[in-house]
């Protein structure tokens, strides 16, 4: 992980993997956010692949987790951390019903990154709002 986008791309897929079923629509939040998020707009897209195949191999190691974690924690800029816990709770949202793994990563995620439970409840809420559906539509 060399820089601010990877830190972020990690914690979404991170996310996105942590019940063992990466779905259309996470993959699909994902590459809306980086296309769209001012955060990303010098991020070459092209690289979101090698960048999340990266972090998915990052896993398969007994520590992957923790060191995952670990580099995000290290390579974010304080001002980013939370824009990190809301881009991943998005990723959480986009399936509609997040998974006991995916909240218990985000637990994790939050926890690692000393985001504020007042900021977390805030950032959750604004997800869980953004992703809201009517019956099933």
């Amino acid at each position: 992980m060399s820089n601010h986008h990877d830190a972020l791309i990690y914690a979404m897929v991170l996310t996105a993997a942590a019940d063992q079923d990466m779905t259309d629509a996470e993959m699909r939040t994902i590459g809306e956010i980086i296309n769209f998020l001012p955060v990303f707009k010098d991020f070459d897209s092209n690289r979101l692949p090698t960048v999340a195949r990266a972090c998915a191999e990052l896993l398969t190691r007994d520590d992957g987790l923790d060191k995952a974690l670990g580099e995000i924690k290290r390579t974010l800029p304080s001002p980013l951390r939370e824009t990190a816990y809301a881009l991943a709770c998005d990723v959480a949202a986009s399936n509609g019903i997040a998974s006991q793994e995916t909240l218990r990563l985000l637990e994790l995620l939050r926890d690692g990154l000393n985001i504020d439970q007042l900021a977390a409840a805030a950032i959750e809420r604004g997800s869980r709002v953004r992703y809201a559906v009517l019956n099933g539509r």
